[in-house]
């Protein structure tokens, strides 16, 4: 341990105290906040793992040690809530570290599934799971945002508790190594899209719009077939009769874009 490490910080008293908390770190300091696993004990007491951490947070021997429930000094309250805050920014960093590990990614999996981390809010994504991402490996730059796998959107949490989650706590990479790890959770992307329509006829120049992302669709299908490939797509259930069913109606839609790039040309 330094020698800076050693010193006794102003307002607080040397070794003697009961301690500064009644129980384990994650459960009194990170309770409410169900995006977090709790970080295995053999991992945040390794050193190496807390490679370069020293830098970014102050008293950080003091907040490491509260982390790990050793913490055995008498401070006043200001000071005990300056420590307090360096433990749960350490523990953040230390958090998204240990997430990409396999035991990290396991816990959060398990998260996942269980859906702790909310619902796709997108109707056609049918209640999605989604996953806690950071918008970037610093801290302090941007708050903690929701992956959508099958739409591959982000979105804000609801809650104004998990709102305010600095983003650096998971990285920009987590939610694609676990998809790596466990390709098996990979959602399948979905060709359903909402149409808009005038008493039960598209809008044409929507209309023209979708069928030409369609008609690219198409093409990159041809594409990942020739080299072997599975689209990743899938047809949602009911679509196909839905699309029988409103053949006629395009062919009136081909009519009115015709018509309207005729009149585009004569005006």
């Amino acid at each position: 341990m330094s020698e800076d490490s050693m010193h006794v910080p102003d307002g607080c008293k040397s070794p003697g105290g009961s301690g500064m908390l009644p129980g384990a770190f994650y459960a009194a300091i990170l309770r409410g906040n169900e995006y977090f696993c709790e970080i295995d004990e053999e991992y945040i007491t390794d050193r190496f793992n807390l490679t370069g951490l020293n830098t970014e947070v102050p008293y950080y021997q003091y907040a490491l040690d509260l982390i790990t429930d050793v913490f055995d000094l008498e401070c006043e309250e200001e000071m005990r809530e300056a420590v307090e805050k360096a433990a749960r920014h350490l523990y953040g960093l230390v958090h998204a570290r240990y997430i990409t590990t396999t035991r990290g990614l396991a816990k959060m999996v398990e998260k996942y599934k269980s859906g702790d981390f909310g619902k796709c809010p997108r109707v056609t994504c049918g209640g999605e799971h989604m996953l806690p991402h950071g918008m970037s490996d610093a801290a302090q730059v941007q708050t903690v945002k929701l992956y959508c796998a099958k739409c591959e959107d982000l979105y804000s949490p609801k809650s104004t508790r998990h709102a305010i989650i600095d983003g650096a706590y998971f990285g920009t990479s987590f939610t694609q190594i676990l998809f790596q790890v466990y390709p098996n959770l990979q959602p399948e992307k979905s060709t359903r899209r909402y149409e808009p329509r005038v008493f039960g006829f598209k809008v044409h120049a929507v209309a023209a719009l979708q069928r030409w992302q369609d008609e690219r669709r198409h093409e990159l299908e041809g594409r990942l077939a020739e080299v072997g490939i599975e689209a990743p797509f899938v047809d949602d259930e009911g679509e196909k009769a839905d699309n029988e069913g409103m053949e006629e109606d395009e062919e009136d839609d081909d009519a009115a874009v015709v018509v309207a790039e005729e009149e585009e040309m004569v005006q």
